[in-house]
């Protein structure tokens, strides 16, 4: 038998700290390895998979695709491209108009952050402690932990961190080089800390007085994951600039900077090669299409109800707090992470850590209510 975790640790560089897994298949909300096992999926491959693994909508809309026209240079117009565009931009707030589109949610920032520069002539940028928002050296300079900073500085001048959720300590570090605000409506790797609806409407005040661009990263709070379609509907605040990635396209790789009508760029300023081709086109329209007609929103809406409330009812000593918005869920707790998350592993659950003492579950949008009743009653078990 292939020994695809040798090959895998042979050719691969080591950027990653694996769990012992092979995985192989996925349906739904399940997902199996090369020895057979099957396994309830909390992770959905960190926020991507929405719509949930091996959606037949998805594949044959990729399969169609690529039958036909996979790649296409963005010197051209497409057919694929414009159906696509015109159902992104049917479901974003109303006052973006615009939008990039190019293969990953770190690129989406990086056009966000240039993007900002350019239009408003100033350099410099507010982020919040223990947001993320990427690993390329200006997505970086906007991510706080300084595990993933550490060994690349210099980074990108004129970047500063405040406490998430704190207008004041926000206001006091605008300047007049102050060009643009990133901030996410769940601090996501953060711990699954929540936006105050407040804040977020002093924020964009604010950018409104100053000329400042609000850049929300909804990377991962976006396609229904929050119980709407994005969370700054939640918040009820229109960004300037809204950066999508992950679940944007099922599981293909695709980014978008959607941007309003403040955004102007000049031909030849950016550019992608990948980016907004036939296939990732038709997997998001696919996609979108499908979040629709399932009411994706709305289910997670309700199963993050469900799941939080089997949790909330019970006597969990060795819990903090459990916060959730929709099936956006964080369980802090007053331990290491990582042993817990290897615990349900062995009860064939895939669950994430969000910083060092946070539960992170993503499960994909279409779990059942029986599989996230075992989820639960997994986690009680563990942290009565």
């Amino acid at each position: 038998m292939t020994n695809y975790k040798e090959i895998i640790q042979k050719y691969e560089v080591g950027l990653y700290a694996r769990r012992d897994v092979t995985l192989v298949k996925g349906k739904g909300a399940r997902l199996w390895d090369d020895q057979g096992n099957e396994y309830i999926d909390c992770a959905a491959g960190i926020g991507i998979g929405n719509i949930g693994h091996g959606n037949e909508k998805l594949a044959e809309a990729i399969y169609k695709q690529a039958k036909t026209l996979a790649v296409c240079p963005n010197t051209f117009y497409n057919d694929t491209k414009a159906v696509f565009l015109e159902k992104l931009m049917s479901i974003v707030p109303k006052n973006l108009d615009k939008v990039y589109l190019c293969n990953s949610g770190t690129e989406a920032m990086e056009a966000a952050i240039k993007f900002t520069r350019l239009v408003t002539k100033k350099t410099d940028f507010i982020a919040a402690m223990k947001g993320f928002h990427g690993r390329t050296l200006g997505a970086l300079s906007a991510t706080y932990k300084e595990e993933y900073r550490d060994g690349f500085y210099p980074l990108i001048q004129g970047f500063s961190h405040v406490p998430y959720n704190n207008f004041e300590k926000l206001a006091e570090a605008v300047t007049d080089n102050t060009a643009g605000i990133i901030l996410e409506p769940v601090q996501g790797e953060g711990g699954i800390n929540i936006g105050d609806k407040e804040y977020f409407k002093k924020v964009r005040k604010l950018c409104d007085d100053k000329n400042i661009m609000l850049i929300i990263d909804e990377i991962q709070t976006g396609f229904c994951r929050t119980g709407k379609m994005f969370a700054c509907e939640i918040l009820e605040i229109e960004p300037d600039i809204l950066t999508l990635a992950k679940s944007i396209a099922g599981g293909f790789p695709m980014g978008a900077t959607v941007c309003s009508p403040k955004i102007v760029i000049p031909a030849s300023k950016h550019g992608t090669t990948f980016g907004g081709n036939p296939l990732a086109c038709a997997a998001a329209a696919a996609s979108i299409d499908f979040m629709l007609e399932e009411n994706l929103a709305k289910q997670a809406e309700e199963k993050g109800m469900y799941f939080t409330d089997l949790l909330k009812k019970e006597q969990l000593s060795k819990v903090r707090e459990i916060r959730n918005l929709g099936l956006m869920v964080g369980i802090e707790i007053k331990e290491k992470v990582q042993p817990v998350l290897m615990e349900l592993l062995k009860e064939k659950i895939i669950a994430l850590p969000a910083g060092t003492t946070v539960i992170r579950l993503l499960p994909p949008l279409v779990i059942s209510k029986e599989d996230l009743k075992t989820v639960a009653d997994v986690l009680i078990k563990m942290l009565k």
